[in-house]
């Protein structure tokens, strides 16, 4: 099949194409977008045991740089999912991108642990004006045969960025301290904001709806709950987000601790296997765009099941692998239940994104902090259980959801 032609990116009729420059420059800036964001959020991820020793804080206190920063954005997101109708799409993400890079580099110079929790949770705020509006952007300027794609892409970015600032942290940390990690990090996310306002092609398919009531902007929330599929995948965001973090936040105090007494930088180095999560991100976007939405998150629950069994012996060797199976289920099953929230959401895109979002950050704010609670109380294995109860809970969503999917017939997948 032709190509549309570069210089007319919607020759196609239905939205920038692959092949075309535009395509290309959209899926550059929001690969950076998700870069800035995710690199600034988890920064604090590999720092955790360092704060504990830092601040005297337990290992749940220690996740609160994490959890409070993700539950102030899991709310932020779900208020600008609903005012998607009428924000600049553009503009906002813009903003929230330089004002997160700025608070980066204030937390840095937090005077204390508190100072530190409310530069966090400020940084929460500035970060909601990306996530949902970059889905809601997607969705509504990428061809709906290349979004799983375009989805992927992203959701690579944000891999990418994840693993970037962590590793980053580790080994700062290890030479300059914290401080001099959150900071460079935040340094960072100027350049990638730059990149996205220098790159992002205006909005050709949406037009702000000003003068829009309350009620406008509920009505599609309501459709949305009602909706047979979608609060299924809001149910597979929030497992999924929960269960991946909560690995994450304990693996640095098993490997900090015996037998393994491994080093700031050694521990950030391990998050390299989020380059694993890249990959996966856009082969299963495609796969789902092939296949089917539904075989392919049976697939990614799959992979994280497998990993987490690999992480129950106190074996190196397994660790790595588990946490390879396990980012690499993870970020197959974001990428592939966040590009299906656009298709079956026929309108209010924003809204539903919006609600996906909330699910999904949540997910690390509740699950992730009560992973310390089973850190405390049973160790290693106390977390593991924990994430296989949570694992269970979304593989009983996918069922419903393929059951759906097998009713309704692929028309609608």
């Amino acid at each position: 099949m032709r190509r549309p032609s570069p210089d007319n990116p919607l020759s196609s009729g239905a939205g920038l194409a692959r092949g075309t420059s535009a395509f290309r420059r959209a899926n550059i800036a929001l690969f950076a977008a998700g870069f800035a964001t995710f690199s600034s959020l988890y920064t604090v991820q590999p720092l955790m045991p360092l704060f504990s020793h830092t601040f005297n804080i337990s290992a749940t206190a220690s996740s609160l740089s994490l959890s409070v920063t993700t539950a102030i954005l899991a709310v932020t997101l779900f208020m600008a999912g609903l005012m998607s109708e009428a924000i600049d799409r553009r503009r906002m993400m813009s903003a929230s991108l330089l004002a997160s890079a700025a608070l980066s580099v204030i937390a840095a110079f937090a005077p204390g642990w508190y100072g530190l929790l409310t530069a966090r949770a400020l940084e929460g705020i500035a970060l909601g004006g990306v996530p949902a509006l970059a889905m809601a952007y997607l969705s509504e300027e990428i061809r709906a045969g290349d979004l799983g794609f375009a989805m992927g892409l992203y959701v690579g970015g944000s891999a990418f960025g994840g693993m970037s600032g962590r590793v980053l942290a580790g080994v700062i940390a290890d030479i300059g301290g914290w401080r001099a990690a959150i900071g460079s990090v935040g340094t960072l996310g100027f350049v990638s904001a730059a990149v996205f306002v220098w790159l992002l092609p205006p909005s050709r398919h949406f037009v702000a709806r000003r003068g829009l009531g309350l009620r406008d902007h509920l009505a599609p929330i309501g459709r949305h709950l009602r909706h047979p599929a979608l609060p299924w995948l809001f149910v597979c965001g929030f497992v999924l987000m929960g269960g991946f973090v909560s690995l994450y936040n304990y693996i640095g105090y098993r490997l900090a601790g015996p037998p393994f007494r491994m080093s700031q930088s050694a521990i950030g180095s391990i998050f390299v296997v989020y380059l694993l999560g890249i990959a996966a991100s856009a082969i299963f976007g495609r796969l789902a765009d092939r296949y089917g939405r539904a075989p392919a998150l049976v697939s990614a629950f799959a992979l994280m099941c497998a990993g987490l069994a690999c992480m129950w012996p106190n074996s190196l060797v397994m660790i790595v692998l588990g946490l390879a199976l396990v980012t690499t289920g993870f970020f197959a099953g974001h990428s592939v239940a966040s590009g299906w929230v656009g298709p079956l959401a026929e309108t209010g895109k924003g809204q539903a994104a919006g609600l996906y979002l909330l699910a999904y950050y949540l997910g690390s704010s509740v699950v992730g902090s009560l992973g310390g609670v089973f850190w405390q109380a049973a160790g290693w294995s106390g977390v593991e259980l924990m994430v296989a109860v949570v694992l269970a809970i979304g593989v009983v969503a996918v069922v419903r959801l393929a059951y759906w999917q097998r009713r309704v017939g692929r028309a609608l997948q």
